[in-house]
């Protein structure tokens, strides 16, 4: 597994060289393109990719509190380790889900990319509707009414298609990702448009969507559904929660052609299900006949500001969570499949790969 030393940094571990070489192997990927903060990568070049991450998260508004320290060289040396780690465990790519107002900084994911050798996709989107800033909630209409879904689609799709933009006028590398998420207790206006826009801009401009449901996956899947969105483009994050689970939302979700993202991976937190609950619900769906949907992430955060992250490494998906799926039975070519085939189906831009 990976190791923290007395500093707290992961310690680089051995590779786990046999599911490396199953996922070189795999031979699933034909051709496609994804969008990286360093430019187009082929597909078969990410490798080993977690598909829901931070990198750096900004509760919005933190950058400015006078106690908290920003210092951008103690920042990248803490994300670089992780990264590296990560690297050292046979990773090949990280996906930050975080979106646009939550820390999102290209400059230092694409040094950071590039002095790790990790492959890097960011993510344009935002939700939900409580971590909008007024702007998106009372446009100047009379009366105010939330942002209809074609200007968050516009606004999305320009940053797939224009570049994502850092900080106002200047826009780097296209997004690779729309994410979004919908109040936990239900989705409301605000969060309809957001769903509804993410959906036309990845259909649109041919990037998939990442979507935290609310209170009800299946309806938060089908109002992205409705927009045109190819299944195979979406992805419904948080397929390890406890009333996901119970209430077999997983399986309905797969069985749509939808990709399931259990994302989660070594959290202890009790609103999720445990690593070997999670490892029952792999092997469920495998024997389903579903491993071509499944997507795996630890929701983990290089480090954030604001509030407390989620300090997990990046390399524990593969040290520690891979061997327990292994050791339940999964081949190493179904768990090469899942953490290298489907992220580079699923990222390729307009669904290239096949």
């Amino acid at each position: 597994m990976c190791v923290k030393h007395s500093q707290g940094v992961p310690e680089p571990t051995p590779p786990f060289t046999s599911l490396i070489l199953a996922a070189r192997n795999d031979g699933g990927v034909d051709a496609g393109t994804v969008n990286t903060v360093l430019g187009p990568v082929d597909a078969r070049e990410l490798g080993i990719t977690l598909i829901s991450e931070s990198l750096l998260y900004v509760l919005p508004g933190a950058q400015y509190a006078y106690d908290l320290k920003f210092d951008r060289a103690e920042i990248f040396d803490a994300i670089a380790a992780k990264l590296r780690a990560f690297k050292a465990a046979g990773g090949g790519a990280i996906v930050d889900a975080t979106g646009m107002f939550e820390g999102r900084d290209l400059r230092l994911y694409e040094a950071l990319s590039r002095a790790t050798g990790v492959h890097i996709v960011a993510s344009t989107g935002q939700g939900p509707e409580a971590m909008l800033g007024g702007y998106f909630l009372t446009p100047q209409t009379n009366p105010p009414a939330p942002w209809p879904a074609a200007k968050f689609a516009e606004m999305f799709g320009r940053e797939v298609n224009d570049g994502m933009v850092v900080p106002r006028f200047e826009r780097r590398a296209p997004a690779g990702l729309v994410a979004t998420a919908v109040t936990r207790s239900g989705m409301t206006p605000t969060d309809g448009s957001l769903v509804r826009g993410a959906a036309r801009a990845g259909s649109t401009y041919g990037v998939p969507v990442f979507i935290r449901y609310g209170a009800n996956a299946l309806e938060d899947m089908q109002l992205a559904l409705d927009e045109a969105l190819n299944p195979d483009r979406l992805v419904m994050g948080g397929m390890d929660r406890r009333d996901a689970v119970a209430k077999d939302w997983p399986m309905a979700v797969a069985r749509a052609g939808v990709r399931v993202g259990i994302d989660h991976i070594g959290s202890t937190d009790p609103l999720y299900i445990t690593d070997a609950e999670r490892v029952d619900l792999i092997v469920a769906l495998i024997e389903a006949g579903h491993v071509d949907r499944i997507v795996l992430s630890s929701s983990a955060t290089g480090i954030a500001f604001g509030e407390a992250g989620n300090d997990l490494p990046y390399c524990d998906v593969l040290t520690t969570f891979a061997p327990m799926l292994e050791a339940a039975g999964v081949s190493q070519q179904h768990i090469a499949h899942i953490l290298m085939t489907n992220t580079a189906q699923l990222l390729s831009v307009n669904g290239e790969a096949k």
